[in-house]
């Protein structure tokens, strides 16, 4: 098992916003999306986040299934309380592919492109993806789950046969290994921004 996250190290480095002000690294969830919800409470702060290092049952749009090798990629999910209504939730997958994207372009100098409404791709390779499911909540705002799945650190043998061609990670891209608790520090910071900034969270 390549090195795996710290979360406390992580919420340390992102102590002053909303996301990853409650941080968790689970060995293993079904999906981070599921994981969360089962976490939650109605106390729970928004910006919790939920990683496993690896998924079993890890979910794409429209059911497809999200491949995760154990410690290869960042797989993660944000409790939100945004104050829009359900039909609003597309802006959330919005937000968080472009939030993906830029971080990437940030910190690598790569040039990823948006395939709407939610992959993130390098050269024509799907690198990322995100999955928003809203909760509506009786006298509450509206709770939603930004899943957010990154191939880090795989090679092309990491990927199933019929997944070889059309998935890329960010080490295929650059030749080279990313430091991937650094990277998720950036990502969660862009996420951070970028959410307070469109959505006027504090």
């Amino acid at each position: 098992m390549p090195e795996g996250l710290i979360a406390e190290q992580l919420q340390a480095d992102l102590a002053s916003g909303v996301i990853g002000r409650e941080l968790i690294v689970l060995d293993q969830a079904g999906s981070t999306n599921d994981a969360i919800l089962q976490i939650a409470n109605p106390n729970s702060k928004e910006g919790l986040v939920v990683f496993a290092e690896h998924q079993t049952a890890g979910r794409g749009q429209r059911g497809n299934r999200w491949e995760s090798a154990a410690g290869k990629g960042l797989w993660f999910s944000i409790l939100l309380r945004p104050k829009i209504d359900l039909a609003s939730s597309p802006q959330l997958t919005t937000w968080a592919a472009e939030a993906v994207s830029n971080a990437i372009q940030n910190e690598f100098s790569l040039t990823p492109t948006i395939k709407p409404p939610n992959d993130v791709q390098i050269d024509g390779g799907k690198v990322a993806g995100v999955l928003v499911e809203m909760r509506a909540q009786q006298n509450a705002p509206h709770l939603a789950i930004a899943g957010i799945g990154v191939n880090v650190n795989q090679s092309r043998e990491d990927f199933p046969r019929e997944l070889q061609t059309r998935a890329i990670s960010l080490a295929m891209a650059l030749g080279k290994q990313i430091n991937r608790q650094s990277f998720a520090v950036a990502l969660l910071r862009k996420l951070d921004r970028t959410y307070r900034e469109l959505f006027g969270k504090s």
